[in-house]
This record gives C-alpha cells, sequence and structure tokens, in this order.
C-alpha cells in the first residue's frame, strides 16, 4: 500500500477543513483534524459509494455522529472531485446546503447529525435494513469521544450486539479534548476497548495517525463476525502545531493569518490541490424503492364490527400492523417491549423477521426507526405515549434527517388512571405537533384507528397516531372514510349556540 498517497489526501483534507471553515468565520476545524487521517484510508481505499447513484442499496453507509467535523466530510468531498473549491467555501452560508452540521440537503448525506449521540442509532438502522435484505455492504459511523457520555450511544451498543450487526462498523476518535476541557477518559482508550468490549463488539485499539495501522483496522473489520468499534488514538487538531492538544479551539476558525501559518506547515503544492481522489462504486446496483400498494382493510373492519366485544383502539393499531406486514414486505415493526400493551405483537406473530424488540430505550428505537426508514423500510414504532417523551430529540431529528417513520403512542391521557400521573401521556400531543412537518392523529374509536394507520403509510413526512388502553364502542361504520386533516361532526342542530371539539376516549 502506498502510504504516501494517504497521508497526501489526509493533509488535503486538512488544508480544506481550514480553508472553508476560516472563509466561513465559524465552524469546527479542530474537531476535523483528528479524524482526517482515519477518514483518508476508509473513503478512498475501503468505501463503495455510487455518487451518481446515491440511493443505490448497494452503497456503503457513511455517518458523522460528530456531525460538528462537517468542513472533514465537505472535504471528502471536495478531494473526491464531487464539489468543486468555489462550492466548498459556500460553507455555513444562507443558501448553501453545506450546513455547519450535516442534513439531507446534501445528497450524499441520509441522515441529519449534530445532536450528539444518535449517530449509531441511526447507523445501526440502516445496518439492520440491509441485513435483512441480505445486502452485502457496510454501515460505518463516526463517533467522537465527547459523545460516549451519552447513554443512547450504549443502547446502540447492546441493541447492535444483540442482533448480530457485523456489517456495522464505528470509527471512535479519541482525541481526548471535548468543548470546555478534556473527555472523561482522556486518551485512555483502553478504557474505552474494555467497556464497549464487554458490550459484545470486537474491537481494534490504534494509533489514529498511522496510515499502516488505520488499513489494518479497516481491513479487519470487514471480516468481524460481529459489529467491529475501531478506537483511535488521536489528536484535536493534529497537523497545526498551534492547535494541536490545545484546549479552547473548540468551535472556533482561524483568523487569515492563522490560516496562512497553518497552510505552511502543510506544504502542499498547487498540483497536490488540483489533485482527484477516486471511490470506487459498488459492483452492483439497484434503488431503494419502498412498496407504496395500498392495502385492503376491509377484512379487518369487518372483524372489528362483527365482534359483540367493545375493542381498544390500541389494539386495533395491532390489528392494521398485522394487516400490514401480511401484505408488505417493507413493513418493519419496532417496540420498546411492551409489544403485548401496544398490540404490536399482533404483527409479530404474524410476520416474526419484520419485527424487531427494541427493549426499554426508547431514544435508540427511534434513531433504528429513523435508519432503516432512509433506506426503504416502512417503519412503525410503538411504545407508551408517556415513554416516547424520552426520544423527544431523536424524533426532532428525524424530522431534519426528511425521514417518514411513524410512530404509536398508546396508554395515552388520564384514563388509565389507576396507573397513576407516571404513566400517563399528557404531553406527547403538544410534543409531536411542535416537530416541523409532522402529522398528529387521535382516532375516537377502532374503526377510525384502523383507517387512520392506513392513511399513515402514505405519509411522507413523520406521522404520530395516539391510541388509548380502555375498550370503547365503535362510533364509525364500515363505509366512514377519514382523510388526514379532517375531522367529524358527529351531532348538530339549527339552534346550536356552541360547538364542543373532542378526540379520542373523551369522544
Amino acid at each position: 500500500m502506498d502510504n504516501s498517497k494517504f497521508e497526501t489526501i489526509a493533509k488535503l483534507l486538512r488544508y480544506y477543513s481550514l480553508l472553508c471553515s476560516t472563509k466561513a468565520g465559524s465552524g469546527h476545524p479542530t474537531s476535523s483534524l483528528s479524524a482526517a487521517d482515519l477518514l483518508a484510508v476508509l473513503y478512498f481505499q475501503f468505501f463503495k459509494y455510487d455518487f451518481k447513484n446515491p440511493k443505490n442499496k448497494f452503497n456503503d453507509r457513511l455517518i458523522f455522529s460528530k456531525g460538528h467535523a462537517s468542513p472533514l466530510l465537505y472535504s471528502l468531498y471536495k478531494v473526491a472531485g464531487l464539489i468543486s473549491e468555489e462550492e466548498l467555501l459556500t460553507y455555513r452560508t444562507l443558501t448553501s446546503p453545506l450546513q455547519g452540521h450535516p442534513t439531507p440537503e446534501t445528497p450524499y448525506v441520509d441522515v441529519a447529525t449534530g445532536s450528539l449521540g444518535m449517530g449509531l442509532s441511526f447507523g445501526l438502522g440502516m445496518a439492520i435494513a440491509t441485513q435483512l435484505d441480505k445486502i452485502e455492504n457496510k454501515t460505518y459511523v463516526l463517533l467522537g469521544d465527547g459523545e460516549m457520555a451519552e447513554g443512547s450511544v450504549w443502547e446502540s451498543l447492546v441493541i447492535a450486539a444483540h442482533y448480530k450487526t457485523k456489517n456495522l462498523v464505528a470509527i471512535l476518535d479519541v482525541n481526548g479534548l471535548g468543548q470546555t476541557g478534556p473527555t472523561m477518559y482522556g486518551h485512555n482508550a483502553q478504557e474505552y476497548q474494555k467497556k464497549i468490549a464487554a458490550f459484545g463488539w470486537n474491537t481494534e485499539v490504534i494509533n489514529g495517525h498511522d496510515i499502516t495501522e488505520i488499513h489494518q483496522a479497516f481491513q479487519n473489520s470487514q471480516v468481524s463476525d460481529k459489529p467491529f468499534m475501531i478506537i483511535a488514538n488521536t489528536h484535536k487538531g493534529h497537523g497545526i502545531s498551534f492547535l494541536e492538544d490545545k484546549s479552547n479551539w473548540h468551535g472556533k476558525a482561524l483568523k487569515i493569518d492563522e490560516f496562512e501559518n497553518a497552510e505552511k506547515e502543510l506544504s502542499l503544492t498547487q498540483t497536490d490541490k488540483e489533485q482527484i481522489f477516486k471511490v470506487d462504486a459498488p459492483t452492483k446496483s439497484e434503488k431503494i424503492e419502498s412498496n407504496n400498494s395500498e392495502i385492503n382493510f376491509e377484512d379487518v373492519v369487518q372483524e372489528i364490527l362483527g365482534s359483540s366485544d367493545k375493542i381498544a383502539a390500541r389494539k386495533a393499531y395491532g390489528l392494521a400492523l398485522r394487516q400490514i406486514v401480511k401484505n408488505d414486505p417493507t413493513a418493519l415493526v419496532l417496540d420498546a417491549e411492551v409489544f403485548n400493551s401496544t398490540f404490536a405483537e399482533l404483527a409479530q406473530k404474524e410476520k416474526p423477521e419484520q419485527f424487531l424488540n427494541m427493549y426499554i430505550a426508547e431514544q435508540n428505537m427511534i434513531g433504528v426507526a429513523t435508519g432503516a426508514s432512509k433506506l426503504g423500510k416502512k417503519v412503525f414504532a410503538s411504545s407508551f405515549a408517556a415513554f416516547l417523551t424520552r426520544a423527544f430529540d431523536q424524533i426532532r431529528m428525524s424530522s431534519i434527517s426528511e425521514s417518514n417513520i411513524k410512530i404509536s403512542g398508546s396508554h395515552a391521557g388520564v384514563s388509565i388512571g389507576e396507573d397513576g400521573a407516571s404513566q400517563m401521556g399528557l404531553e406527547d400531543i403538544a410534543m409531536m405537533r411542535s416537530v416541523h412537518d409532522s402529522v398528529v392523529l387521535y382516532p375516537s374509536d377502532a374503526v377510525s384507528t384502523i383507517r387512520l394507520v392506513g392513511e399513515m403509510q402514505s405519509v411522507k413526512s413523520i406521522s404520530y397516531i395516539r391510541t388509548t388502553r380502555e375498550a370503547t364502542e365503535n362510533i364509525y361504520d364500515q363505509f366512514e372514510q377519514f382523510t388526514i386533516g379532517g375531522s367529524k361532526t358527529l351531532y348538530s342542530t339549527e339552534k346550536d349556540r356552541c360547538t364542543v371539539v373532542a378526540a379520542g376516549i373523551t369522544l
């Protein structure tokens, strides 16, 4: 292997990371510099991606969980010839897709990152989706050591091992410095290795600036029988003497004279700057497509109306899911270990291969749902409405990621009475309504629940359906139709003086 090639690429990545952030007057250049050697080897040796077809399901995937290192991500595009220097220098300007933290406005970005601790969940969702489809590719996630304090990272680690996602490779950039000072373990990479290995991952500790060690670690990751974590000891600001291992540089761009000094240290020629390095495409090509075929729910509605018993909206949700997985191989149902209460168990019993128990880890569940949805899965995720509030940040980032996940919150409202205040989902409507481009549904009986779950399938943004625990009478008949954004007038007279609006069990 020609180490000099990757050393040159790493210098170029450092140069362009400093150039675009200096021009912008803001950004996180030192966080980008620490991972430049790692990404030089990954991107230009192991990564397989068809840039003419970002939706190619055989593409490898790359997620910058440490989204603040966006100068490095966009510099990869520049060195690969995907964007010009002029385009790179629009970084952090109002109309540029090259935002301060990555979003899908950039065509090669699948999910929005920058709210730390989520990238591994997103990557896990993608790895699970491709594993279910028996596609041979890799999902790579770049993590920062600072975000390892986030509990959602450890939720992802344990679930990734549980589902044996050997196609998931994480790169932990242990540069030892956070925003305000040293990270929890500093440069003690062995401390991370001990913990991550205990969660069931294969791990390898390397010098993150040694091209030979980096190459060997990625080579080992290709044949791992478990999810694989490369734990790289690096230095924040590496390659520039006045930045390396220096505190108080996080999130600060260089001044013009500082950039000029840094450029001299990098010693790049004009010929170096004009080089374009190729990223190999996968040998197979097939676009990601979701199944948008209509599913007939008439049999389910007849089943409900033919019963002499009252039926809870949560059970109707499960009956609708059962019909969906029976007819749609792209449907994927997730539940946070309450599927006998949300009735997602009806889908599990019908098609166990299209159901995943995410256990009591709602944040990771929403992250996994987001990642899988971006690769063509029609994802339904359920838990108690009260417990979904702890995943609000993941839901918010899922919306920014332009996902169309469908979420169900059951046991909503005060009607669960005897369970007490901790179980009452009272904030969920307000929470979900505040999410950009969200659709919030609150059916009032089993029939309307079935119909609205059916409508959720075609929603192109994030959607949420709220269900109650108690069995209730059916208000509507089999011919009643429901559209998103609508309401029903159940009783009126010409003498009306006021309007009473209600939904769910209240109605």
